[in-house]
């Protein structure tokens, strides 16, 4: 395809799909979202399209006729995280950027994909490459690429995951995840006799800062925003914290925190939640919604190869601090590659993602499955 033809398309594709707000509450707009991306691959010929469902989650499973587990899968997904101010879902185009809502993570890729399989399908109709969206990945991936590869058994070659790295930043080992849900009771009383009370909040972000000061005595003295290499330690982050207390003069009877914390190996998921639990106060109960261990990945090198053709950089091998669905495809033993466009300032308001970027990346995708030669009958 000719290069400004596809660079009008993506911008097109990117920003249409931007103004839908495919967040986690609004499982219409989700629906929404994936008619959009239907309605461009319905024209892929011999495309089959299936929506697959869990707990509530859709996924679009779009694959050649009559192959189930093609050699070449992309993968992404359409939830995006919630912005609640007025008109935030929307776009712009400046200093050679798509700003908006999901731009980066990952609206714009999907476009790529989308443009991908429409190319595929005309130019090399015999190739084996499908697409997997899903529609929960921001909420931990447990009913969309879990589902999809542990319970509905979806298989593949390779995982083409355009989340995580960069255009020449080439992700090859993932920190491990988990979501934990910590809960502490106490008794209700008025805040101005506290001694005749348990504040239940004050009893939960005690123990906490315990927690927090474990995982800072693992950081290195210096931490380079640059050099994924000094991001590789421990982390744990506060992200909600609540209690059903309206009233500003009483002790809450109960509080709930949810922390998200990354880990490194030799750790694992059993061994951090044995040092958390051991620093919360009696009676706090830590109960996890999400874990995953630490994800090794094993790009392969033609991969590379292509990388450095089209960018005129060799790639990097890097080390990632967030996680992505490719690790639910590396615990079956399925190679991943994960890279990606140029992107910014994810889950903020002016979050970005690279026009250029998203050029050669459809590039390098499309030169390394054309280099592959794979066709169904392989």
């Amino acid at each position: 395809m000719d290069r400004d033809r596809l660079r009008e398309r993506l911008i097109q594709l990117t920003r249409d799909l931007v103004l839908i707000e495919s967040t986690d509450d609004l499982p219409n707009e989700r629906s929404r979202c994936f008619q959009l991306i239907r309605n461009h691959l319905e024209e892929v010929p011999g495309l089959v399209l299936e929506m697959v469902e869990s707990n509530g989650y859709e996924s679009l499973l779009a694959r050649p006729g009559g192959i189930s587990s093609p050699e070449i899968l992309l993968c992404g997904h359409l939830d995006v995280v919630k912005h609640t101010q007025p008109g935030a879902y929307r776009s712009e185009i400046r200093e050679g950027r798509i700003y908006g809502p999901g731009a980066g993570d990952m609206k714009g890729q999907l476009a790529i994909m989308i443009e991908l399989m429409r190319c595929l399908g005309r130019e090399s109709p015999d190739l084996s490459v499908g697409m997997a969206i899903t529609s929960d990945e921001e909420r931990g991936g447990e009913s969309g690429v879990r589902f999809l590869v542990e319970d509905f058994g979806l298989r593949c070659g390779v995982a083409i995951i355009p989340d995580g790295g960069s255009l020449t930043d080439i992700t090859v080992e993932e920190k491990g995840i988990i979501h934990l849900r910590v809960r502490a009771g106490g008794e209700a009383a008025h805040a101005a006799r506290p001694w005749l009370g348990v504040n239940a909040l004050e009893k939960l972000t005690d123990s906490l800062t315990g927690v927090r000061e474990w995982f800072r005595e693992q950081w290195p003295e210096r931490v380079d925003p640059d050099d994924t290499k000094t991001h590789w330690f421990p982390t744990c982050s506060v992200t909600v914290v609540k209690t059903a207390n309206d009233s500003p003069n009483r002790l809450p009877g109960s509080a709930e925190a949810v922390l998200d914390i990354r880990f490194v190996p030799p750790a694992d998921a059993r061994e951090i939640l044995t040092e958390i639990r051991a620093r919360l106060a009696d009676g706090i109960i830590a109960e996890p919604i999400v874990t995953a261990e630490p994800t090794n990945l094993a790009p392969d090198q033609r991969f590379l190869e292509v990388t450095a053709e089209v960018t005129g950089n060799e790639p990097r091998l890097v080390h990632a601090s967030g996680g992505s669905d490719g690790r639910f495809f590396a615990a079956e033993g399925i190679p991943v590659l994960l890279s990606r466009p140029k992107v910014g300032n994810l889950h903020g308001k002016d979050e970005w993602i690279d026009i250029e970027s998203m050029l050669d990346y459809f590039e390098i995708c499309r030169r390394y499955i054309a280099d592959r030669k794979i066709s169904p009958n392989h």
